[in-house]
């Protein structure tokens, strides 16, 4: 009798997980995390717009701007395209690979909780022009994935034009270099240790990921053995 009632419970749990209804649940985390992040830097922007130093040169003012406006871009193409993927064909199993996307994702954001650096105007410029690079890279592959992005290990579909062709993760590539200029405003022994948690989290992500696509494509092998991880010619 607990043998069948264990197994019913099993079956009703999978069943939930195949439902329309999970499928909605699960995509209200990212979906709210994205637009708080981007209310907020919304919000930033106007601050840093009334309060700007005076003195500041234009370019810097822009380039600032500009860093601010790329991170509300990305955050509203990860909104999104949330809101219009597809449901995942298939979903890895354990709780390893769950634990390990959450962290991936949400992790870096306790950065903010530490105090801002006081960075020189070259510190400034670098840390400017990597969160535009990085988020503007990310939008482009964004626009690529389309249906297909998730947070979780999950497989939709083989996606392997436009950037894919180079790199099997752009996205980890670009979010990355948005990381590291975020924080570098905010750089500390702390906040350069949670990168590294996040980079390794991010590492094994990737490999979750490329299981479940080798499982499901039988063409993703041959793509993965041509195709470099997340730097082409070098890893």
């Amino acid at each position: 009798m607990r043998r069948e009632t264990s197994h019913l419970v099993g079956w009703n749990f999978v069943a939930l997980q195949q439902s329309r209804l999970y499928d909605v649940v699960m995509r209200l985390p990212m979906l709210i995390w994205s637009i708080f992040l981007g209310l907020v830097t919304l919000l930033g922007l106007q601050q840093y717009m009334r309060q700007a130093d005076a003195t500041l040169p234009g370019a810097v003012y822009i380039l600032n701007v500009a860093m601010r406006v790329s991170v509300i871009a990305y955050l509203v193409v990860i909104a999104a395209t949330v809101v219009v993927r597809v449901r995942p064909v298939r979903k890895a199993q354990g709780l390893e690979p769950r634990i390990s996307a959450l962290i991936g994702t949400f992790l870096l954001t306790a950065v903010v909780l530490f105090p801002r650096r006081d960075l020189s105007m070259i510190g400034g410029i670098v840390s400017a022009l990597l969160t535009i690079t990085g988020s503007a890279f990310a939008v482009v592959v964004l626009t690529q994935l389309r249906h297909s992005f998730s947070i979780m290990a999950e497989a939709r579909q083989l996606v392997t034009a436009g950037v894919y062709r180079l790199v099997r993760h752009p996205l980890y590539l670009a979010e990355e270099i948005a990381a590291i200029g975020v924080v570098v405003q905010f750089f500390s022994p702390w906040t350069a240790l949670i990168l590294a948690v996040q980079i390794g989290f991010q590492l094994r992500r990737m490999r979750n990921e490329e299981v479940i696509l080798a499982e499901l494509f039988p063409e993703y092998p041959a793509y993965r053995e041509r195709t470099a991880r997340i730097l082409p010619g070098i890893y």
